[in-house]
């Protein structure tokens, strides 16, 4: 049994699920899940769709084909289909936090999230033992303010060489320069505390504690150009009160980061996210 996921969008239009659905019972394949949105103030429609064949002939790159010609083209798509057997090759990106690479590298060992990862990319050498300990290669990439040039170079190097699908930043604190961001457009996935930016700097659970907020949280999103404002994947909170100390902050919102990063890998991961003017739709 072969299955596929099939990503869309475009200008909203009629006839665009009836076609989509025929088409998939044309080539005798079975849609096991269907979603789909319309943002109305864009005027966009977005689906996802999940299908499976279980003809022996079955040729994924035909489809692509056909797809674009009967489909695609017609209605002006945007659009990918992937095979649900391949997992995407992911690249860690880490600097000295550990809370967040444990925890995803826990998760990956359990199985719990359907990718692969192929190497961990840091700027301090700190976190190699935990690599070791998961038996996963270890990249020192020294990333000053003096070598960035040098450390960008390397970095993309190596993401060729491990042919990773996309990248995640696993408390990394360093800003991404330009040109990787090109290269890996609405596939470098950030986790941060949610205080911004009312609250920036190095020290941000200690002023948020002194103004006495009531709610942290933490949001994992794409990485754009724009520092920290890119596409939201997901988000989640947490309510504090006097009673909890800087020391209680700092564990829940960590906390936080570690779930809310792992659901953002695993949204994308499965192929259920898709952006589109700097907001995501993310598909349950």
């Amino acid at each position: 049994m072969q299955k596929i996921t099939i990503l869309i969008h475009c200008e909203d239009q009629k006839a665009i699920i009836s076609s989509v659905t025929h088409y998939i019972a044309s080539i005798d394949g079975n849609i096991i899940y269907l979603d789909q949105h319309v943002d109305a103030d864009e005027n966009v429609f977005f689906m996802r769709l999940e299908c499976e064949f279980s003809a022996n002939n079955w040729d994924l790159e035909a489809i692509k084909v056909d797809f674009r010609n009967k489909l695609a083209n017609p209605f002006k798509m945007s659009w990918q289909i992937y095979t649900q057997e391949y997992k995407p090759r992911m690249a860690l990106f880490v600097s000295k936090y550990d809370h967040c690479l444990y925890d995803i590298l826990g998760r990956y060992s359990a199985g719990e999230l359907p990718l692969e990862i192929p190497l961990i990319v840091s700027n301090h050498e700190d976190l190699r033992t935990v690599a070791d300990r998961f038996s996963i290669p270890f990249h020192y990439v020294p990333f000053t303010k003096e070598i960035k040039e040098v450390g960008e170079i390397q970095q993309i190097d190596l993401l060729k060489e491990y042919r990773i699908d996309f990248i995640v930043l696993a408390r990394y604190m360093q800003i991404i320069p330009p040109n990787l961001i090109a290269l890996y457009q609405n596939k470098i996935i950030n986790i941060h505390h949610s205080f911004l930016p009312a609250f920036p700097g190095a020290k941000p659970y200690h002023s948020a504690f002194k103004r006495g907020v009531k709610i942290i949280g933490a949001t994992s999103h794409y990485v754009t150009e724009g520092l920290d404002e890119g596409p939201i994947i997901e988000q989640d909170i947490a309510r504090v009160s006097h009673s909890h100390s800087i020391e209680d902050f700092i564990m829940k919102g960590r906390d936080l980061e570690r779930m809310v990063l792992a659901r953002a890998i695993k949204l994308h991961a499965e192929r259920k996210t898709m952006v589109y003017n700097n907001k995501t739709v993310v598909f349950s």
